[in-house]
């Protein structure tokens, strides 16, 4: 059974992990121990049997919450993981204040995007060469109330 909690510095290491086997830019264990840290930031681990399999945060910008990190360990897809993560944060950052989403994904992320406008994102922009290794650009996605 998968379990969705508070992101803590004993996560750190497992979430980094995983972020460095999935993306070609990962995020570092100090990277997220940064955000754990910020009162501006909430971040949630997925966990299954009480081991880290996925992450995902958002920053609250003055209402607007800004959605980094979706990760969800490569054996683990597909089974729904990533849409469960989504809502409880999204779901828990309502009660921080948080009323809008936004996103970047990469272009060719169909798994992603598709995950996304079924949650009601839509895009509303393009961040053209916004990623690297490789070079990509990036579709912004809003969710609004």
């Amino acid at each position: 059974m998968v379990t969705f909690h508070e992101l803590t510095e004993d996560d750190v290491e497992a979430v980094s992990i995983i972020e460095s086997e999935t993306f070609s830019m990962p995020w570092k264990a100090a990277d997220f121990l940064e955000m754990i840290n910020l009162d501006y930031a909430y971040y949630i681990v997925a966990k299954e049997n009480g081991v880290p399999i996925g992450c995902c945060g958002v920053r609250n910008m003055c209402g607007d919450g800004e959605i980094t990190n979706v990760v969800i360990q490569k054996n683990h897809r597909r089974k729904g993981y990533a849409r469960q993560m989504l809502r409880y944060l999204m779901e828990n950052a309502r009660h921080r204040g948080v009323r809008r989403y936004t996103l970047e994904v990469r272009r060719s992320n169909e798994a992603a995007i598709a995950l996304y406008e079924e949650l009601g994102f839509k895009c509303e922009g393009v961040r053209p060469n916004f990623y690297e290794k490789p070079v990509e650009d990036a579709l912004i996605y809003w969710l609004r109330d």
